[in-house]
């Protein structure tokens, strides 16, 4: 399900960004020893946390993208405003495949995806500054647009299609 792209300001910028460093404390990776914290932000505003909870059974481990997306549409929310998505690691680091593809169910093509580095906000003058989509503080903006080109959505379930000899 995709929805409508909405405006987000500075402020729920910040807060997002904040909650996603809050939701990387509640992460349980004794595995990977690879802590990520994901929020989401819902259209009226509420913010979803989400940690990576890793399993013995790897299979089982959920990452801090889906747990919060998880989390949003159990509570029946389905439009979203932006993702913010934090690691340990300095840089700004892309969620997984099956996040992307999660993502893509519920998010706008074109929502914001906002990559912080763990050493948010990095200092004016940072060798980050000024590179294509850096913004400031570090943070890398993108879009699952972006990090799924020519993905496959809902909307594709529609579409006519053919038999299997190629009548319709």
């Amino acid at each position: 399900m995709t929805s409508r792209v909405w405006a987000m300001s500075m402020e729920q910028r910040e807060s997002l960004i904040k909650a996603a460093f809050e939701a990387k404390q509640m992460t349980y990776s004794p595995y990977s020893k690879f802590p990520v914290g994901a929020a989401l932000l819902a259209a009226d505003g509420t913010i979803f946390k989400g940690a990576n909870i890793e399993n013995a059974s790897y299979g089982g481990t959920i990452c801090a993208e889906r747990t919060a997306i998880v989390k949003a549409v159990s509570e029946g929310h389905k439009s979203f405003i932006a993702l913010a998505v934090v690691t340990d690691v300095p840089s700004a680091l892309s969620p997984c495949g099956m996040c992307r593809q999660v993502i893509r169910e519920f998010c706008a093509q074109d929502m914001p995806i906002l990559l912080v580095p763990a050493d948010y906000p990095k200092p004016p003058g940072d060798e980050s500054e000024g590179k294509p989509g850096i913004s400031a503080g570090g943070v890398k903006d993108t879009s699952i647009g972006e990090l799924l080109p020519d993905s496959f959505g809902p909307e594709h379930l529609e579409l006519p299609r053919t038999g299997g000899d190629g009548r319709t």
